[in-house]
């Protein structure tokens, strides 16, 4: 097939824990030969796809474009190989470029040495054959964004596509201290099975990125349709006729949200940052947004998915954290009968003051927090055991 001979392989990185989800996404755009990797997915497509990847994905961190690989067990083999590719091929003396790296090996311990080697190789081709002239490094907006990745003694060398990494969306202008990474978000939401139907809450919104993300799938929105930048727009092939009409279809796929999407939160400032957030992705007329505390808060009746990322602990003493998950788990019995509740936390001892049995559990990451990811089923009332006998269960 003619479309076969335009594929390529490319590779979406994404968040641990997060690898099946993205992976059910790739197919859902197309993606061919898709397999799941260490936090990231492999597949194949063509340029088109990659155009959508990075539009319409809502948990890939970045779309990489591998273009050379070799074996290198040390600086010295590291560097040659490097310099040995012929760099004229995707940059000119007037571009530039950036280098990140990820180093898993035995071989090397340091990711940012390796990419300093890397770039050494490069400037140096360059120096070589133009007289001493080279292209300059800008790690802030390169023509040509570098990722190399060391497994053991096999390294990649791939082309970011995506420029800034995907979960800088284009719509969240403020942030509270701790913010949640917008592709974590919508990784909880669709984690959570939620059909975009049914009544969302998120009590503890913070400056709203999982109400944001909520909106966006109810309305399947794609996550990315406000950024201004794109890695491969830089790039010599840039289709721009191609590109507006992959915007062109995301836009056509959207649908109306009918369903209540609701978040609140205890601080004034909060609330106006989650305002401001909501309002730039133009979700202002679909979220609910109210100054609230979780336990004073009403929900609408069932059924309905509560998402919450309450505090950890790192700046409460333990007493009142204990504490506060202990009212959390009174809250979600009294009032969430009918719901689902899931629950983002670190701090595995708070969570056990819930005093409620969760039916799944995920391990997450939230920057560097290792982190539990909790489903309970919220249902009140007399449930059969196996035994046959009736009891009483939240």
């Amino acid at each position: 097939m003619e479309q076969d001979k335009n594929n390529f392989n490319m590779i979406a990185k994404t968040l641990f824990g997060l690898e099946e989800v993205l992976a059910e996404e790739i197919k859902q755009l197309g993606g061919q030969d898709v397999k799941i990797l260490n936090r990231a997915v492999s597949f194949k497509g063509d340029k088109r796809l990659m155009y959508k990847a990075n539009l319409c994905l809502r948990t890939a961190i970045s779309i990489l474009k591998p273009i050379h690989e070799f074996i290198t067990r040390n600086e010295h083999t590291l560097y040659d190989n490097v310099k040995a590719i012929d760099w004229t091929k995707w940059l000119d003396l007037d571009k530039t470029f950036s280098i990140e790296s990820t180093v898993q090996s035995e071989f090397f311990n340091h990711s940012k040495y390796v990419a300093l080697k890397a770039k050494d190789a490069i400037v140096d081709q360059f120096k070589e054959k133009f007289d001493g002239e080279r292209p300059s490094v800008d790690r802030e907006k390169p023509y040509l964004k570098l990722h190399i990745h060391i497994s053991q003694q096999e390294c990649t060398i791939l082309h970011d596509s995506s420029g800034y990494p995907l979960f800088k969306r284009g719509y969240r202008t403020q942030t509270n201290k701790a913010p949640l990474n917008e592709v974590l978000a919508a990784g909880l939401v669709l984690l959570s099975g939620w059909d975009g139907k049914t009544t969302f809450i998120d009590p503890m919104c913070g400056s709203g990125t999982i109400p944001i993300e909520a909106g966006l799938i109810a309305g399947n929105i794609p996550p990315n349709i406000h950024r201004t930048y794109f890695g491969f727009q830089l790039w010599d092939d840039f289709d721009e006729k191609l590109w507006e009409e992959v915007i062109e279809e995301g836009k056509a796929g959207e649908k109306e949200i009918t369903c209540k999407i609701l978040a609140s939160d205890v601080s004034e400032d909060t609330m106006d940052m989650a305002g401001t957030n909501i309002e730039a992705a133009g979700l202002d007329e679909v979220i609910r947004l109210s100054k609230k505390s979780f336990f004073e808060r009403d929900a609408p009746p069932a059924p309905g998915l509560l998402i919450a990322n309450p505090p950890y602990g790192e700046r409460i003493v333990p007493e009142r954290i204990m504490a506060f998950y202990k009212r959390m788990g009174d809250k979600l019995k009294e009032t969430y009968s009918g719901y689902d509740a899931w629950i983002i936390t670190s701090n595995a001892d708070a969570v056990k003051k819930i005093g409620l049995r969760h039916s799944k559990r995920l391990t997450l990451y939230n920057g560097s927090l290792e982190c539990r990811y909790l489903k309970y089923e919220m249902y009140m009332g007399t449930k059969k055991s196996f035994s046959g006998k009736e009891k009483r269960r939240y």
